[in-house]
């Protein structure tokens, strides 16, 4: 007895032995081995795939993709800053003109003997008036001292005014009508978006940021002087003030009716999106 198996069909034929073996429970007695054995193949297979389903998850999904996104903020509005007018014309102090005699003048004929003529005195021929190295002036003159004055003549310098340096003048902060970017400030965006190249090293190492570009516009729209006033990644940096750079001519800022230059400030966004 000790050696018979529990699942054997002899152990099934004891137990019902003398008893109505039509009934179901021969029968489910007799399949319980069979039943058992599924029941534990199940159960393991059930729990290979518990401990395999993350394995299996993130085998079937994609992976994902990081979208290189370039969002550009809304440009700030700059307080208004004191105006000054930068039309005013300095005046040059230009020394008095020096004292002169006049350039025409009548002197009464004197009546003398060939010998007492000097030779500078004489009238001098056609010839020897085009052969001389003396200026001629074909203009009269007034003098103002006929005694101390000088001749013009004597006058080697020409008195010219002498050329004014064009002072570079400094950008305004605020002026009555801020310089435009063709289009208007939406267009300036979309601009930005469309143009902005996010740097492949910066999407690389998940570098994000807003960086501050000031610029200038000219008193003709061009776009000079750009200059990173917040820095994030050189990368990002380099890649704002290439964009910036490359704006079309802006319509530039009004002061007192005059087209000035004027800084500008831009603050823009790199932003990275997942899928």
């Amino acid at each position: 007895m000790s050696n018979l198996d529990l699942n054997s069909k002899q152990w099934c034929e004891l137990v019902f032995d003398g008893k109505n073996k039509e009934f179901g429970a021969f029968a489910m007695r007799s399949d319980s081995a069979a039943r058992h054995n599924k029941a534990m193949l199940l159960v393991t297979i059930l729990a290979i795939i518990i401990i395999c389903l993350p394995t299996l998850i993130r085998f079937v999904t994609p992976k994902k993709t990081v979208e290189k996104v370039t969002e550009v903020t809304t440009l700030t509005n700059l307080e208004q800053a004191e105006v000054k007018n930068n039309d005013e014309i300095k005046k040059l102090d230009a020394p008095p003109p020096p004292p002169l005699k006049s350039s025409i003048k009548f002197t009464a004929p004197v009546i003398k003997k060939d010998e007492e003529v000097a030779e500078e005195e004489e009238i001098k021929t056609q010839d020897e008036l085009t052969n001389s190295k003396m200026a001629i002036s074909i203009a009269d003159v007034k003098g103002n001292d006929e005694i101390n004055g000088q001749d013009i003549a004597d006058l080697r310098e020409v008195a010219m005014d002498e050329p004014v340096e064009e002072v570079q003048e400094t950008p305004f902060v605020a002026v009555e009508q801020m310089p435009q970017f063709p289009g208007g400030e939406a267009a300036m965006q979309e601009f930005l978006a469309k143009n902005i190249k996010y740097p492949a090293i910066a999407a690389e190492n998940g570098i994000e940021g807003v960086v501050v570009v000031r610029f200038v516009v000219s008193k003709t729209g061009d776009i000079q002087d750009v200059e990173v006033l917040a820095p994030v990644d050189r990368a990002l940096d380099d890649e704002a003030k290439r964009v910036i750079k490359s704006m079309p001519k802006w319509i530039p800022g009004k002061q007192n009716g005059n087209n000035v230059a004027v800084y500008f400030t831009a603050p823009i966004r790199f932003k990275l999106m997942q899928q």
